[in-house]
């Protein structure tokens, strides 16, 4: 565990050294996102600041070797995404120990029919998919041998159907009266009539999708594959379901509790992809939260953990019930067979007691208590509680919540707390074996060579897991301080430690100070901690004063800003003028609530000074997993200059992530961060900035600006820009190649993000210096997504790690990968339980012209830099730590309490962390709220890789 982390990572050192000051600019809307050349009046643009104006004249008298000049190197820049070519595969790898792996895709035989596509239109509209489904589900029932000419058609359950073959009409209107679902078995039951239009819009072209399959045409027919797509999603959402682009049911798994009245289902995730080897039929195990189906009342006891109905609800009790139940969907239990069912829009404001309606037009006043005693026999005995208010907010009804129960087949999209997730975690994490073993059993019980959609479209599915060409790259040699007994070390099996080794570059931490929050650590305990920490240090290789500037302290963790403050004042005076407080231990209890983003927030955007947190539990073990500056260690062919594209000349990489905040948190803002190596050759210290955009927003809104300013007129920032610029000042070098590692981005979003991105990219370096234009690689990494790799034998203890999954290093660019695109699949890590995720790289753009082996290896090298553990990691570390400081950047903000309750963070703007000048707001494209400045993040801290 670094300074940002929580609790500990297995074995190593874990903060890196400190890194040149960064200065931040104030965002201001971007200019149009179309990647041109830059003109020369971008190109001229003067910085934001003196001092960045001085840094830009400096690097524009560092003159590029006439080899990378931009009109040798850059390629033409697309004016659109429709003119946007992704590079073609450089051929594939060959470096490494060849191996056969399995993969969770079914190869899917491209059917030859002749598809076509209906618009339909079911009056009146609907929004629910699964009253349209049941009408065209009627409709299909009567009238498909009469008048659909025997086809079986598959709904998307929106506006568009498709059918294997013309059905017997262009046009076509039909009646459909539907029994509505809403009442049960035992009473009468309304009838809805609805009138379906059936027209003729488009034949889906197979065609081109073979064409694209065999690498004969750019790009992938998306109206062909969402035909197949659906027509393969039809069967399981009859039977399953639906979420997403996966089914679930109690039926596929045990139910687990989560705890709150939440129940965890086991599903399935399925999805047609074009690969290299034709269509492919991905499969893969899920699970997700449901809402328990209970009565209400037992829900909202098991939801606050304790028997309600001693006291009356607080107000408190009201918000968190109120948040968890509105949108859920019920039934009524005290009608009998009667199960009508009302979705909640809120609570009463009264108590079920005390609540009144009119029930005359001379507005004569009833009792709920009266009304259900009256009419259904029903004593309410819960009088105390509210009412659940369903239906519209213009005429509400109200029902008393012990009436209610839950409807079965809720998923609860909504935030989970801590256990929840542990609990989530602990059912989906399966070791390979199992998975795979579920995925065939899942394969089997759909039955595709069965399904009657399938069979009508003339889709043939595999049931065979594909099985890959893979090479397993090896791990690269660490090299450690010369003084140490072991001088390098070549990791094994994506592992290694600290023993007999030095850190290459020891920091330095002269003057420091510990505040214990725990209050099971007593204050001898955290002296002596303190005074281990301080020998592992010393023997790692550090420069650590072993004696505090004043003596550790214990304090209550709810009076942490007030402890803070004033320690920090005491030490400051201790030292006098001219000298800093390097580092503050701080020591948690393991369960710590908001403690640690408070104490985050207050010492890096406040104070000005670097933490070091640790659990109560590593206390205790005295774990040697807390480090704090220096260079843990490099790649030896980073120092003896044999990186391929990255040794030969100074070479920035840069790591990119937007994190978006959870469902339900509308008015929460988006946080972009930023990263770049600011050492070379080494590329293992990063700088990061970190800006706040507007809710959901996946660009990168602050990567370059340009803004008028009264004083000096034409201004030019942004993160992109203040990062080339750090790292001039720390090499004395300007990039002369960009490596950009940008994650988080979806398929459907590549063309966007690049051409918006890249462009920003460019101008950045054109502000600098006219015609400055190093070549840019774009890669996108990708976590999310449902490729799992398998050893080609299980048993087999030399093709896997002792989790039981592939070895570290495995890398796949054929078969299930694009069909002539530049990706491929990379596990970088060992497992350590469950199934390892693989990451996936797709390059975008490539104007240093990468092998396939040149960057497969490169990425798989850097994976054993990362500064927190002494592992290999499972992406790439400059978009790791890029996620990292997003996260981080989350505590910066300052709750606010929103009219639900809920704890929000309102929006917010400007450059975050980088400390830049004014607090102009930025407005997000196609949004219209504002967004307000993050705190700026302390110079001080900023020299320091602070999100670790």
């Amino acid at each position: 565990m670094g300074s940002g982390g929580r609790g500990g990572h297995s074995g190593g050192p874990t903060r890196s050294s400190q890194i040149p000051e960064l200065h931040q600019a104030t965002p201001t809307p971007f200019s149009s996102g179309v990647m041109t050349q830059p003109t020369q009046s971008q190109a001229g643009s003067s910085s934001h600041s003196p001092e960045l104006s001085e840094v830009s004249q400096q690097f524009q008298q560092l003159s590029l070797p006439e080899e990378v000049s931009s009109s040798q190197v850059i390629q033409p820049a697309p004016p659109s995404s429709k003119s946007v070519r992704f590079p073609l595969r450089p051929g594939r790898g060959s470096t490494g120990t060849r191996c056969i792996v399995k993969a969770n895709h079914f190869f899917a035989e491209l059917p030859d029919k002749d598809l076509h596509q209906y618009d339909v239109t079911i009056t009146p509209e609907v929004t629910s998919r699964g009253v349209n489904r049941a009408v065209m589900e009627q409709l299909v029932k009567l009238y498909r041998e009469s008048h659909l000419g025997k086809r079986l058609p598959a709904y998307d359950g929106r506006k568009s159907l498709y059918t294997a073959g013309p059905l017997p009409f262009l046009s076509k209107e039909f009646r459909i009266t539907l029994l509505d679902d809403d009442d049960g078995q035992g009473g009468q039951r309304r009838e809805r009539e609805f009138k379906v239009v059936i027209k003729l819009a488009a034949r889906a072209d197979l065609h081109h999708l073979g064409l694209f399959l065999q690498g004969r045409q750019a790009d992938a027919p998306q109206e062909a594959l969402q035909v197949l797509d659906i027509v393969l999603r039809e069967l399981p959402t009859t039977r399953y379901c639906p979420v997403g682009r996966s089914f679930y049911s109690p039926d596929l798994g045990r139910r687990q509790p989560l705890g709150e009245g939440l129940e965890s289902w086991r599903g399935f995730y399925q999805s047609i992809r074009p690969t290299q080897m034709g269509l492919s039929l991905n499969i893969d195990m899920s699970s997700t939260a449901f809402i328990e189906p209970l009565p209400v009342i037992d829900f909202v006891q098991q939801l606050l953990n304790r028997d309600v109905s001693s006291r009356p609800l607080s107000d408190a009790d009201r918000v968190k019930i109120k948040k968890a139940l509105r949108g859920v969907r019920v039934e009524v239990t005290h009608r009998g067979n009667m199960r009508r069912k009302y979705r909640i829009s809120g609570l009463t404001s009264q108590t079920t007691g005390e609540l009144t309606f009119p029930v005359d037009e001379s507005g004569t006043l009833k009792s709920v208590v009266e009304y259900f005693y009256e009419t259904y026999g029903f004593v309410i005995q819960h009088t105390q509680w509210p009412c659940l208010q369903v239906g519209n907010q213009q005429r509400p009804n109200y029902l008393p919540m012990e009436v209610c129960k839950i409807v079965e087949g809720q998923r609860y999209s909504k935030r989970l707390n801590e256990r929840q997730i542990t609990a989530l975690l602990k059912v989906t994490c399966q070791r390979p074996h199992e998975r795979e073993r579920d995925i065939m059993q899942t394969v089997h019980h759909n039955a595709y060579h069965e399904d009657p959609y399938a069979r009508e479209f003339g889709i043939k599915i595999s049931e065979k897991l594909a099985s890959v060409e893979a090479r397993i790259l090896p791990a690269p040699w660490l090299k450690y301080h010369d003084t140490g007994k072991e001088k390098d070390c070549l990791p094994q099996v994506g592992q290694w430690n600290m023993m007999n080794k030095k850190m290459v570059n020891g920091g330095t931490v002269n003057h420091w100070i510990c505040i214990n929050f725990s209050r099971h650590v007593q204050d001898s305990v955290a002296r002596g901690f303190c005074f281990e920490l301080a020998q592992m240090c010393y023997i790692s290789g550090m420069a650590f004063n072993p004696e505090p500037v004043i003596p550790p302290i214990s304090a209550r963790p709810e009076h942490v800003e007030k402890v803070l403050k004033t320690r920090y004042h005491d030490a400051m005076t201790k030292l006098g003028q001219g000298k800093e407080l390097d580092l503050l231990i701080v020591i948690l209890p393991d369960n710590n609530g908001s403690l640690y983003g408070d104490l985050k927030r207050i010492c890096e955007t406040d104070l000005g000074l670097v933490s070091q947190c640790c659990l109560t539990k590593h206390v205790f073990k005295m774990s040697k997993q807390y480090m704090v500056g220096g260079r843990n260690t490099v790649l030896v062919d980073a120092i003896s200059r044999r990186i391929p594209l990255v040794s030969d000349r100074p070479t920035i990489i840069f790591g990119a992530d937007v994190t978006h905040p959870h469902p339900g948190e509308d008015s929460s803002p988006s946080i972009a961060a930023v990263v770049a190596s600011q050492d070379w050759p080494e590329v293992t210290k990063y700088a990061g900035l970190v800006c706040a955009q507007a809710h959901r927003q996946e660009l990168i809104q602050d990567l370059f600006k340009t803004w008028q300013d009264p004083v000096r007129g034409a201004v030019s920032g942004g993160m992109i820009k203040e990062l080339l610029i750090s790292f001039r000042r720390a090499t004395g070098q300007k990039p002369q190649r960009i490596i950009f590692y940008r994650d988080g981005v979806s398929e459907g979003q590549f063309y966007q993000v690049l051409l918006y991105e890249l462009d920003a990219i460019r101008k950045a370096c054109a502000s600098l210096e006219p015609n400055y234009q190093p070549p840019v690689t774009f890669v996108v990494v990708q976590k999310r997504h449902h490729t799992r790799l398998f050893a080609n034998n299980h048993h087999d203890r030399n093709a896997v790690d002792r989790s039981g999954n592939i070895l570290p290093g495995t890398v796949v660019d054929s078969k299930i990968c694009h069909p002539t695109e530049f990706d491929f699949y990379l596990c970088s890590h060992a497992g350590i339980q469950g199934t390892s995720r693989p990451a996936h790289y797709h390059v975008l753009w490539d104007e240093n012209k990468f092998t396939a082996d040149g960057l497969q290896s490169l990425t798989n090298n850097l994976c054993y830099t990362y500064a927190r553990c002494t592992r290999s990691v499972s992406i790439v570390p400059p978009a790791y730590y890029a996620h990292l400081a997003a996260f981080r950047a989350r505590f910066y903000m300052e709750p606010e309490t929103s009219d639900s309750g809920s704890m929000t963070s309102g929006t917010i703007g400007r450059g975050g962390m980088g400390g830049g000048v004014g607090a102009r707001s930025t407005r997000g494209p196609g949004v219209g709220a504002a967004v307000r400045p993050l705190p700026a993040l302390k110079e001080n801290v900023k020299r320091v890789m602070f999100y670790c």
